[in-house]
Parts: structure tokens; sequence; C-alpha cells
């Protein structure tokens, strides 16, 4: 069953065998959970998006046609559910406590480093926060879920030389206010 692809496998989710969906689940949920959590940061809220996300692509099933990489289809879904979950409730979304991930990272460094890095990456939490939700995403798309420019330009239908550009922007405005804030403002 492994050496289904993902298309066959939507495909026949599509046509009725609604527990292929379950594949799909196994196959992309931490995934999907890392994009809606860089988008997020709030563990709680990404899970329910995720949740929120295959729901839906059993919902509309009907849709997916097979001529593009399911993958596309999926992000696509997952980007409408977050823009509709957080810009209509106009829902302030609430950076997570980064202690666990700092714990992780700091193996074998001594207190003083460690505590430098999780303060690095509080901080660049900060800043990400601070970027548009366009920018944010773009950089959770490439950075984080280490998607291809063609896969981004595909998921946003875009161009790659756009998706390219847009990349670079929100690299660039993530270090102007990294760099500016060096000890960043609430």
């Amino acid at each position: 069953m492994n050496s289904l692809t993902d298309n066959v496998i939507m495909l026949k989710v599509k046509a009725g065998d609604l527990d292929k969906m379950g594949l799909l689940f196994a196959r992309y949920n931490r995934q999907l959970y890392g994009f809606l959590f860089h988008m997020t940061y709030h563990r709680e809220g990404a899970e329910d998006l995720v949740q929120q996300v295959f729901y839906k692509m059993l919902k509309y099933r009907h849709t997916f046609t097979g001529t593009g990489e399911f993958i596309h289809w999926m992000y696509s879904i997952a980007r409408n559910t977050l823009k509709d979950t957080y810009k209509s409730k106009k829902q302030q979304v609430r950076h997570e406590n980064v202690d666990d991930m700092a714990e992780q990272l700091s193996g074998g460094l001594t207190p003083e480093e460690q505590l430098e890095k999780k303060q690095a990456k509080a901080e660049l939490h900060q800043a990400i926060e601070k970027l548009s939700d366009d920018h944010r995403e773009i950089l959770a798309l490439s950075r984080f879920q280490e998607l291809k420019f063609h896969e981004i330009a595909q998921i946003l239908d875009i161009t790659e030389s756009a998706a390219k550009t847009r990349v670079h922007r929100a690299i660039h405005e993530l270090k102007n206010i990294y760099t500016k804030n060096g000890t960043l403002k609430q």
C-alpha cells in the first residue's frame, strides 16, 4: 500500500474509499503540523488546524482532480483554513514558550551559551511574528517545510520567479526586523 502515490490514494478517497485517508494522514500530519505551527506558534491551535484540514480534504474530496500534486492541493486547503480561522475571527496568535526547543538544541553547550541561544531563538520568533502574514507564510513553506520554489509557486498560484522574489523579500524583512530591534520591542 505504501507504493501508491498520494494522487492515487486521494483519488481512491474521492471514489469513496475513505479509509485511505488514514494513509495520507500518516504521511503528512507532521509536515502539515510543522507548517501550521510556524504560521501560528500555537501548538494546540496547530493541532486543531491539522484536524480541520484533513476534515476539509474529506469534505471537499470531490474537488481533487488528480492533475496536480496532492501536496499542493493539501497546502491550498491548509492556507485557506488558516485564513478562515485567524482572519475572520481576528484572533491574535500568541507566541508559545520555546524552552523545550531550546533544550533540544542546546546539547553540550555551557549554561551561558544555552541562555544566549535561547534568547536568540526567542528574539527570532518575535521577529517572525512581526512579519506580514504573506511573508511568514512563504518562509514557513520555504525554510521550515523546505519546499522547492516551483512547489511554492504552485501552492500560491504564482510564478517560480515570483516565489523566489517573495522568499528573498521575506528574508530581507526578517533580517531588518531582527537586526533593527537588537532587543526586540514588544
